[in-house]
This record gives structure tokens, C-alpha cells and sequence, in this order.
């Protein structure tokens, strides 16, 4: 029979009928129906499907062979059930537009990949009390072993929030008290070492462009900001704040900008500092010899600024390390901890600091 524009429709029947056989031999095809085809036993097959070793590379090859022309997949919900575990981690985390945030789930699910673990992401769209909630409520409908929660201290109110059974909980850079195990980098020691530096080369002050207000890592370097000025004598000039973005670090630097007695300014993120730079710029004061200016991060372009940024290193890869490494070692030993693990930083100097101009 011809098709109405005249081709012959055997060929397009024989397709659909290849597409159906592989459809049903996908959805029949068993364990045992693998172990005959490879001419292996079905616990052969069950270690090659769970990468476990102990199987030779012949073997294995003639395994994954068979499971090819079969169509077969593991059905990793069972092994989940038999094991007792699914060899999947939550990630719960707002802000994914922000550097730290990002590089730290990448971090994250780098790590569980090397430890055969897979990231669930359950991002929260607005930073309030009901969205975090309703995150942590849909931990129990998914097939996760455990949580690691990028936010704010303020969103993780205890006796709002419950938890599966079971269930382990790593806090990254926040603070949780004694609630929860937490990784956080060096806010404090970094913010020290980099308004120290400033100071070190000769700037009566430092004036500081700070995070949004509710934020934690925000806080903490105000507050070491402040802290180091006084231990060094110095008084705090008044907070100028931004909301972590390059545009907010702009606006703010304009203000900075019309400050004449403002030789140097330590920002608390690099994407802030970007945007101060070119407030700066646009205002005729020159970095460094007018205004020195550091920020906290060293995000990979920050060598490419102009001048290139003095920035505080975080070591995002650690902290995403740490979680993963933190949430495993509760699981294996059923128990969950408590404390808090800092992550050193490191000041990376560049061209944007130097002496005050001479005046």
C-alpha cells in the first residue's frame, strides 16, 4: 500500500515494529535474562551494575555488553530499597545568581560524585521562613540520604522545621549553633588580614562597602572590619551597603567616590568591588594611588580587573568538600554532630592596594 504521496509505507511499518520489540525487550529484560546472554551468574551481573570491584575487565565488558543489547537498566529504586539508602544528597540554597553560593554547589556536587553520590537541588525562590519550610517538607517526598543547606542562620529556625528520619543536616557557610554541623570559611580571620594590610601600608582608616543586612557572612566581616579597626585605634568610618551585586557596588561607589578623605575602602565581595572600580573611574579618583580598594573572594576574574583586584581567597572547593565529607561520616555512623569547621583564607594582593598619596 502507497502512502498518499506515493511512498510505499512497509518501510515506515517495519520501523514501528523494531521500535516496539526494543520497547518491550527494554521493559522484560531482567537480571537473569543478562546473566544467561553474558553467561554469567546474576550476582556477577549485580556487581558490575553497582560498580562494585572484584570483577575482571572481560567479564565486565561482556556484562555491559549484554545489558546493551537487552536494553536493560538497573532499577536503582530497588537497590535503594535493598541497601537502605539512595546514594543521593539534598542541597537546599537560595541565591544561586551569587558567586559564592554557586561555586560552592559546584564544589558540592564534584565531591558526592567522587563518592558515587548524586546532588538533588531544592532551590528556595524567596529567603523567608515559609519557602524554607516548604523545602525542607519536600525532603520527605524525595529518595535523598541526607541535606546540606547553603543559607542564612536566621531561615533555619529549629522548631519550625522538621526533618525526615534519618535524615543528616551540614550547614555551609552560615552558623547553626548547636544545631547542626556546620563548614564555614574564615569570615573573621580573612576581614582582619585584608583591613590590616590597608593599614599596613599606610591608611589612617578603612571605610567598608558592606553585604545586605540579614546576611551572615555580611555580618561577620562587618563585625571583624569594625573590630580590627578598633584594636588598631582607628575609628570606623560609617557602613556604606550594597546587596552583593555589581550594580549595588556602583551606586555605593559613587557615594564613596565624593568622600575626600577616603584613601581606602575593603568591600565584601569582588563583585561589588567591580562596580566600585568603575564608580571610581567614572569619578576621576585613581586605584591605587587615590583610593586602594580589596575585596573578599578572588572569583576567577578578579585578576582581570582594572587594576587587578587585591581580594580574600575563599576556598570554595574545601567547603564543598567538608559538607560532602561531613553529611557521610554522620550517615555511616548514625549520629549527628554539632560544631563548627572554619576553612582558612589567604589575602591574594594584586594592583589595586598600595600606600596612600603623599599629600
Amino acid at each position: 500500500m502507497d502512502t498518499a504521496d506515493g511512498t510505499s509505507a512497509e518501510p515506515a511499518r517495519a520501523r514501528a515494529r523494531t521500535r516496539k520489540r526494543a520497547a518491550r525487550r527494554t521493559q522484560s529484560a531482567s537480571m537473569a535474562d543478562v546473566a544467561r546472554v553474558a553467561g554469567v551468574s546474576s550476582q556477577t551481573v549485580s556487581r558490575v551494575s553497582n560498580g562494585f570491584p572484584g570483577v575482571n575487565e572481560e567479564t565486565r565488558r561482556q556484562v555491559l555488553a549484554a545489558m546493551k543489547e537487552l536494553g536493560y537498566r538497573p532499577n536503582s529504586a530497588a537497590r535503594a530499597l535493598k541497601r537502605g539508602e539512595f546514594r543521593t544528597i539534598g542541597v537546599i540554597t537560595f541565591g544561586l545568581s551569587t558567586t559564592g553560593n554557586v561555586r560552592t554547589l559546584e564544589a558540592i556536587a564534584t565531591s558526592a560524585a567522587h563518592e558515587g553520590y548524586s546532588v538533588t537541588l531544592l532551590p528556595v525562590a524567596v529567603p523567608t521562613q515559609d519557602e524554607v519550610r516548604g523545602a525542607f517538607s519536600r525532603l520527605g517526598e524525595l529518595a535523598v540520604d541526607a541535606v546540606i543547606v547553603i543559607l542564612e542562620v536566621h531561615l533555619l529556625d529549629a522548631s519550625t522545621l522538621s526533618m525526615p528520619p534519618h535524615v543528616q543536616v551540614v550547614v555551609a557557610d552560615s552558623d547553626a549553633g548547636d544545631r547542626y554541623n556546620v563548614v564555614d570559611t574564615d569570615q573573621a580571620g580573612g576581614t582582619r588580614t585584608a583591613v590590616r594590610h590597608l593599614l599596613d601600608l599606610g591608611h589612617r582608616t578603612v571605610w567598608h562597602l558592606a553585604g545586605p543586612e540579614g546576611s551572615y557572612a555580611a555580618q561577620r566581616r562587618t563585625d571583624a572590619w569594625r573590630a580590627e579597626l578598633l584594636a588598631a585605634g582607628r575609628t570606623a568610618p560609617p557602613l556604606v551597603r550594597g546587596d552583593w551585586s555589581a550594580e549595588s557596588g556602583y551606586h555605593a561607589g559613587l557615594r564613596i567616590a565624593a568622600l575626600p578623605d577616603c584613601t581606602a575602602v575593603f568591600v565584601a565581595n569582588d563583585q561589588m568591588a567591580l562596580g566600585l572600580l568603575r564608580a571610581l573611574h567614572e569619578s576621576g579618583r585613581e586605584v591605587p594611588e587615590d583610593v586602594s580598594v580589596i575585596g573578599f573572594d578572588d572569583i576567577p576574574e578578579a585578576s582581570s580587573f582594572l587594576p587587578p583586584l587585591t581580594t580574600v581567597h575563599q576556598d570554595f572547593a574545601e567547603v564543598g568538600r567538608l559538607c560532602v565529607e561531613g553529611v557521610l561520616r554522620q550517615m555511616r555512623q548514625d549520629a549527628t554532630e554539632h560544631g563548627t569547621t572554619l576553612v582558612p583564607t589567604r589575602l591574594v594582593v594584586r594592583d589595586s592596594t598600595a600606600p596612600p598619596r603623599a599629600r
